[in-house]
């Protein structure tokens, strides 16, 4: 990962697990990803299910994380600043999976490891990516069959669109994306444009 992308970040339990277990769980997670991904990317859009993640981000540009980052004392051990970047953003990453695991294992009297080992993040290399991958986040519930409607799955950032309060999303980047509201709504409503070419994609 490199400063200042756009990434398809996702990751599933190990084996049959479910990485949450009740509404506690999806809470948490929020609160540890706020924690961990927060010093070092924008979230666009999220979409959380029992047992897989899926989440839109930007990374934040170097001078935002040089600033982020200055007390790091890891930064002497590279040659060049992306180099420390690039393990900064994947420790990041690290820290999340594993303080999240610390805490579910303790609650629930459990051993081993709870996420697959490499979580994948793909870079958005193409407009057309970019809106499908919003869609195909917001769409999951129901591809999945936890729902029938897109507005009727709470752990997911679609609803955060329709508030006012301000939350996890950096919801004006993605309204703007697509142009307004309307536009977004409308486009959402269609249906998730192309959604087995993108699941195909991600195997």
């Amino acid at each position: 990962m490199i400063a200042d992308s756009y990434y398809h970040v996702y990751n599933r339990a190990n084996g049959f697990e479910n990485l949450f277990r009740e509404p506690e769980n999806y809470r948490f997670f929020i609160q540890q990803w706020v924690k961990y991904v927060s010093p070092i990317a924008n979230t666009l859009t999220y979409c959380l299910l029992p047992n897989h993640f899926h989440f839109l981000i930007k990374t934040l540009d170097e001078e935002s994380l040089s600033e982020n980052f200055k007390e790091d004392r890891t930064l002497e051990k590279y040659k060049t600043f992306p180099e420390f970047i690039s393990f900064r953003l994947s420790k990041q990453f690290s820290n999340l999976f594993s303080s999240y695991t610390q805490a579910f294992n303790k609650k629930y009297k459990r051993k081993g490891s709870l996420f697959i080992p490499s979580f994948k993040s793909k870079e958005i290399t193409s407009d057309d990516y970019m809106t499908r991958i919003i869609l195909y986040i917001h769409h999951n519930p129901i591809h999945h069959g936890f729902t029938a409607n897109l507005d009727a799955w709470p752990y997911c950032s679609y609803h955060d669109f329709f508030s006012s309060k301000a939350g996890l999303v950096k919801k004006d980047d993605v309204i703007e994306w697509f142009g307004n509201m309307k536009e977004f709504n409308r486009i959402h409503q269609l249906g998730s444009l192309e959604y087995e070419k993108i699941e195909t994609s991600l195997t």
